[in-house]
Parts: structure tokens; C-alpha cells; sequence
């Protein structure tokens, strides 16, 4: 008897793909929620916290966000060599959150430049690993990738606008007092950041018992000992190798965004008389709050996906994507220039995430997942978050440190030039993709291809 009811049965028997389960949907889409609510609660208000409350230098800056992407350059090797031979996804999911909640915490209080580093090092070789785990996860049990995938990938965007908005909501009623301005708003803002680590331990918690209810996800039988490897094999071949390599430098970019973006548009919120209070009332203060709006048009692009993946190849929504990054980079380089309201300019530029992360990073899961067997998904999801979670955090880190060295003159920062580094990156990356991306290719199962089915 099939467990999910005679639609189901109706459904496959007549050559589609059966409904999603409604049990089945809430609980990937919590998963997903609190996966990234866990990760937007601190990411956007690091480097500003580490600069302004701190007082780390640029250097020593980078080599946190170094360390904190070394766990998605393990990950391949130990937690998707796990999740795809040894051990059960939902439950080493479950431990590895409960631990990193321990973790996270301790980030708050930290002051020396030793121990937040050794900690760093220590939570990202726990939290970098579930990122990949939870992709891997959904797509083993979603009936169909193209249809259901977005709709569940997206409250991971809500969960990073929730708490976002809330963090910069936080900032703006308790570490922003009404008596202080300039230098001293921004050192209260700065401590008060601390904050966000707790929060996020507090959910990691959540999500470390939640996930012992998901589905059971158990380790796929093959003769191939290393899942690693196996994948490995897989990749060398178009189109997954020219994704993976263009997904470097598009790594770097995407982190280029998170390292600068907060305390660029918090440096408006700040001088921006009358409209800077109406956003602050919105999003809360602190440049974090702002950029959830980036996140807001993410779910409007996740939202339209599901129509658009089977119709448009995956070149050319990768070529969206990467239009985006270029296009973002240059409203923020030149916003004084653009003959718009400099707040309709930021607005605009912030919101292009949508297209950034949609067409780029998420139909690149989609390409991984379509373009594996299945007993190497959960290593091929983890290599290609190694790339941007791991390769992509560490050099873009370093290198939009060096940029900002570059841009800076004393106290002053250019940045025309900050921004423009990242937008010819971004453009290079699309004419790459234009040139060497097999065109007109969708998903496999499209094409009577068997791969991945």
C-alpha cells in the first residue's frame, strides 16, 4: 500500500511526480528556516563587530573570516563521506547544531584576538558541514526537485529576514540611545551586536532537537568505499566543472557583499536624516536590518522559479545571476553618480540579491544535485559548498579586506572603488559562463538522461 495515499499513486502512475507530502513540507521547510536563521543572525554584523567593538585589524579580520570557512573545506571529507556511508544526515545534523550552539554562544563575550579565533575555527568545522547536509537532505526525500525545492528553499530566506529584522530591531530599541550620536551611536551599536551570537546559539539549540523528528536519511550503499572520490569523478566533467570553476570567483563576490554591505548602508542609515529614521522604525538599526530586503526579493525569485526551471536552460539563468552581482556592485560604487534618490539607489542595489543568490547560487544546487548519482549527492553538495562556503569565504574575505586597504586614504574610504573590484570580477565570471557552459541544458530527467534519477 503506498503510505502517501491514493493522490500519490494517481499521481506516479500517471507519469508525474507525486504531490509533496503536507508533514513532509513543514518539516524541510523548519529545517530550512532555522538552518539560515542560525547563520543571518551573526554573519551581516561581523566585520563590524570585530572593526567597531573589537577593534581587530583588517588583517586580523580576515583571518577570522578565514577560519570560519575551513569546516566547508572539511565538510567533503568527513561530514559527506558520513552522511553518504556511515551515519544517519538528520541525526548527525541534530548533534552537530547542539554543539555549535555551545559554541556560538562564546563568540559574544570573547575579547582577544586568540580565542575568538580558536572558537571561530572550532564552530565553522561544526555549522559549515550542515549547510550542504540540509541540501542533500531535502533532495533525497523531495518528490520533484524543480517544483518543490524552491518552495522549501525559501523559508531558509525567511528565517534570515526574520531574524535579521529582529537583530537590527534589537540594535536600534536596546543599544541605540536616544541621547547619543555619530562615533558614540556607533560604539553603543557596535557592543550591542554581541547580542546576535546568543541568539543565535539559542536557535541552534531549536533546530538540534528538531532535527532528530526529520525524516530518516540513512547512508546509501555502493561499492565505491569514498564518496569523495567518487564524486570527484563526477565533477571533471561539463557542466559541473566549469560551475565549479566559476563558482570561485562568484564565491568571493557573494562574500564581498556580506563583509562590506553592512556598515556601508549603516553609514547611510546614519547621515541619512528623516529617511534614516523610517528605515531604522522598519528594519532596525545597524545595516543588517536593511539588507534583509535583499532576502525579501530572494523569496520573490525563489517563488518564481519553480515556472521558470523547466522552460529557461541553465545557462541562461546563470547568466541572470551573474548580471545581478555586476549590476549591484556597480549602484553601490556609483550611487553618487546615478541620477536616482541615493536611498532608491541602495534599495534597488540591495534588492538584486534576489536575483544574485536565486539565479546563481540556487540553480547551481539544483545543477549539482541533477548531475550526480545518488550515492554521491550528499559529497558533491558538500564539495561544491566547499567552494563557497569554504574557498569562496576565505579568499573573498582577504580579498575585500585587501580591497578596502586599496580604497581607503587615512580615514576616508572610496567607495567607487571598493565596489568596482567585485563588478568586473562579476562580469568576467559571465563572460566565462557565456563561452564554456553547455547551452540549452535543463534538468537531465528532460533530456532522458538517467543521471541522478
Amino acid at each position: 500500500m503506498n503510505e502517501n495515499g491514493p493522490e500519490t499513486t494517481a499521481a506516479t502512475e500517471s507519469g508525474g511526480a507525486p504531490p509533496l507530502d503536507a508533514w513532509l513540507g513543514f518539516q524541510l521547510s523548519t529545517m530550512m528556516f532555522l538552518q539560515y536563521a542560525i547563520w543571518g543572525a551573526w554573519l551581516p554584523i561581523l566585520f563590524p563587530f570585530l572593526q567597531g567593538h573589537r577593534g581587530f585589524t583588517p588583517e586580523q579580520i580576515g583571518d577570522m573570516f578565514a577560519v570560519g570557512a575551513v569546516g566547508a573545506i572539511i565538510a567533503p571529507f568527513v561530514a559527506g563521506q558520513i552522511a553518504d556511508r556511515w551515519f544517519n544526515t538528520e541525526r548527525f545534523l541534530g548533534l552537530s547544531h547542539i554543539l555549535g550552539a555551545v559554541l556560538v554562544w562564546q563568540l559574544g563575550g570573547l575579547e582577544s584576538y586568540g580565542s575568538f579565533l580558536t572558537f571561530s575555527l572550532l564552530y565553522s568545522l561544526i555549522y559549515s558541514p550542515t549547510l550542504s547536509l540540509t541540501n542533500s537532505l531535502a533532495f533525497h526525500h523531495l518528490p520533484d526537485r524543480d517544483r518543490d525545492f524552491g518552495r522549501i528553499r525559501l523559508w531558509g530566506t525567511i528565517g534570515w529576514i526574520v531574524v535579521g529584522i529582529g537583530v537590527g530591531q534589537l540594535l536600534y530599541h536596546a543599544h541605540s540611545p536616544a541621547d547619543l550620536s555619530g562615533s558614540a551611536l556607533k560604539a553603543a551599536q557596535d557592543a550591542g551586536r554581541a547580542d546576535a551570537f546568543r541568539l543565535s546559539a539559542i536557535l541552534g539549540v531549536i533546530l538540534g532537537i528538531f532535527c532528530f523528528l526529520l525524516p530518516r536519511t540513512p547512508p546509501q550503499k555502493s561499492q565505491e568505499k569514498s564518496a569523495t572520490l567518487a564524486a570527484l569523478r563526477e565533477i571533471r566533467a561539463n557542466p559541473l566543472l566549469t560551475l565549479f570553476l566559476v563558482a570561485v570567483p562568484v564565491s568571493c563576490v557573494h562574500q564581498f557583499y556580506f563583509v562590506h554591505a553592512s556598515e556601508f548602508l549603516s553609514s547611510f542609515q546614519r547621515n541619512l536624516s528623516g529617511v534614516s529614521t523610517t528605515i531604522n522604525r522598519l528594519f532596525g538599526a545597524g545595516g543588517g536590518g536593511v539588507m534583509t530586503i535583499g532576502q525579501i526579493s530572494e523569496i520573490a525569485v525563489l517563488a518564481i522559479l519553480p515556472f521558470v526551471a523547466k522552460k529557461v536552460s541553465r545557462k541562461s539563468l546563470l547568466a541572470v545571476g551573474l548580471s545581478a552581482y555586476a549590476v549591484r556592485m556597480f549602484l553601490f560604487g556609483f550611487v553618487d553618480a546615478i541620477p536616482l534618490p541615493t536611498v532608491v539607489t541602495l534599495l534597488l542595489g540591495v534588492s538584486l540579491h534576489g536575483l544574485c543568490f536565486g539565479c546563481f547560487m540556487f540553480v547551481a544546487f539544483l545543477i549539482v544535485d541533477e548531475e550526480c548519482t545518488n550515492d554521491v549527492k550528499a559529497s558533491a553538495q558538500s564539495l561544491f559548498n566547499l567552494v563557497v562556503v569554504g574557498i569562496g569565504i576565505i579568499v573573498g574575505s582577504k580579498v575585500a579586506l585587501w580591497v578596502h586597504q586599496l580604497a581607503s586614504t587615512g580615514d576616508q574610504l572610496n567607495y567607487r572603488t571598493l565596489f568596482s573590484y567585485p563588478m568586473w570580477a562579476s562580469l568576467a565570471c559571465l563572460v566565462a559562463v557565456l563561452s564554456f557552459y553547455p547551452g540549452n541544458r535543463r534538468n537531465p530527467s528532460q533530456h532522458g538522461e538517467t543521471r541522478g534519477a
